[in-house]
């Protein structure tokens, strides 16, 4: 089989064990017919994947065990073994070596799709605390992955009904303002204007602006940022024929209508954009990182320790992130095959006779 026919590879990082991570894992690829769908790999160790699967009943996973991701066997669910001791796991307890696992199980799978042995990486939430450490100083992901694959990271929050993206990510709110520039707001218009045209084929989106202060500043008399820097990087993007509008007060921004008009909303920081989102599509809504080389997503809630062990952990948002994966891999060849230049100057050949002025 040819690299072009193969499946679509999916390295898959197992975040914090003591959460919910390995279990909405193994329950989006319980059935049996999903390496027909592409091909898993999930960068942990069989022994550790095994007891979980033995404690949620999962007799129908069976797993192909493999040391480096250059074996990668196609149509079966891979596991690339990390670790060969056996890890005790803890529900719902924070601790340091889970931790230094959830790491070594993400910086295996994102390397791997930077080897071009995997496609897509898809991420298990982690705990941003018990991560941490001289390797990992980031507030999450999407700022990680923006260090080893390089690019301009866009946390962009994405479901059927809402997509959003924010200016400002993990930050403290007393640091927001400081964010909120120019540059920044048109720098990430620019991302999700790009994302939507190169992920998801839309032609001439739309993109809504919401303001950072309460009722977008009220022409100023509760704040100028919006008029000072929202405002201009707007018009900025208008001159550039896209088509953005706002500034939009956030509080009554959400409404169906709205979101039906839009293709995308920006917000300004993370609960502006993120509470509204969730309420919104909480079990299918994905967090996908947009703006670099390769496609990451990730389900879009945490590693709810409270339910952790107890089997009732919903999949779904972990399954639409695998499918959206899929679809932004496959819709990311298609624009690169519709827009590369097939088209190359041949010189006419002048006959007999034609004029040669």
């Amino acid at each position: 089989m040819s690299e072009k026919d193969r499946k679509i590879r999916v390295a898959i990082s197992i975040g914090d064990y003591n959460g919910i991570g390995i279990e909405i894992i193994l329950k989006t690829l319980k059935e049996k017919e999903i390496t027909e769908l592409f091909t898993p790999v999930i960068f942990a160790s069989t022994k550790l994947l095994s007891h979980q699967k033995d404690k949620l009943n999962l007799d129908r996973i069976n797993f192909q065990g493999i040391q480096d991701a250059s074996q990668i066997v196609d149509g079966k669910i891979n596991v690339v073994n990390l670790w060969k001791d056996t890890i005790e796991v803890q529900f719902g307890k924070v601790t340091k070596t889970a931790g230094e696992h959830a790491f070594q199980s993400l910086k295996a799978a994102a390397q791997s799709v930077t080897d071009g042995f995997t496609d897509v990486l898809v991420t298990a939430p982690i705990n941003k605390d018990n991560i941490q450490s001289e390797e990992f100083k980031f507030p999450g992901h999407t700022e990680y992955l923006g260090e080893v694959w390089g690019g301009f990271p866009l946390m962009f929050m994405v479901a059927e009904k809402i997509k959003v993206g924010l200016v400002t990510q993990h930050v403290p709110v007393s640091k927001i303002a400081q964010g909120i520039t120019k540059k920044s707001v048109y720098s990430k218009i620019q991302q999700i204007h790009k994302s939507l045209v190169e992920d998801y084929t839309v032609q001439k989106p739309k993109i809504a602006v919401l303001g950072l202060n309460p009722h977008a500043g009220d022409n100023g008399l509760l704040g100028t940022e919006e008029q000072d820097i929202i405002i201009p990087a707007i018009e900025r993007c208008k001159k550039e024929d896209k088509l953005v509008y706002g500034p939009y007060s956030a509080d009554s921004f959400f409404t169906s209508d709205n979101l039906e008009v839009f293709d995308a909303v920006l917000a300004m920081y993370h609960d502006q954009g993120l509470i509204p989102f969730k309420t919104i599509a909480f079990d299918e809504g994905v967090n996908y990182t947009a703006g670099l080389k390769y496609v990451r997503t990730s389900p879009d809630h945490g590693v709810a320790y409270n339910i952790a062990g107890k089997g009732i952990a919903n999949e779904e948002s972990f399954k639409e992130a695998v499918y959206l994966a899929l679809d932004l891999f496959k819709n990311r060849l298609d624009y690169a095959e519709l827009t590369k230049n097939v088209l190359q100057h041949i010189p006419l050949k002048l006959e007999k006779g034609d004029n040669k002025e």
